[in-house]
């Protein structure tokens, strides 16, 4: 997590918001999988698109999909086949906030993240 000194909850609100893109992926992680943290000797991961996760609270809670796209500009994700109602009837993605689901199954496509969650390293 970014370091914040305050004790204070609206300046630790305002690191948040204004913090720079580099760190807003810090605020990305979610807890893993009872099993994917017996295999990997970690906790949580950085979700990323292509990962499957489980939404844990909600009203979607219960529900299994994949991420289709990360925000971090909002610091939140579009996990498939979560949607809301408009009122006038149109299904839309509902964002989810990363901490509110847990990663079941990896996507690693990407070598650099399949090596480093490997070796054990920090990500």
């Amino acid at each position: 997590m970014v370091r914040i000194q305050s004790k204070q909850p609206r300046k630790q609100r305002k690191q948040r918001y204004t913090a720079p893109l580099h760190l807003r992926g810090r605020y990305l992680s979610a807890p893993l999988a009872d099993q994917l943290r017996g295999q990997y000797g970690r906790r949580s991961l950085r979700v990323v698109t292509g990962d499957t996760v489980k939404v844990v609270r909600g009203d979607h809670a219960g529900h299994e999909g994949l991420v289709d796209e990360v925000d971090v500009h909002q610091s939140k994700i579009i996990v498939h086949g979560v949607t809301g109602t408009k009122a006038d009837g149109t299904e839309v993605p509902r964002p989810v906030d990363p901490s509110k689901v847990q990663i079941t199954k990896l996507n690693l496509k990407d070598q650099k993240r399949a090596e480093k969650i490997g070796s054990g390293g920090a990500e």
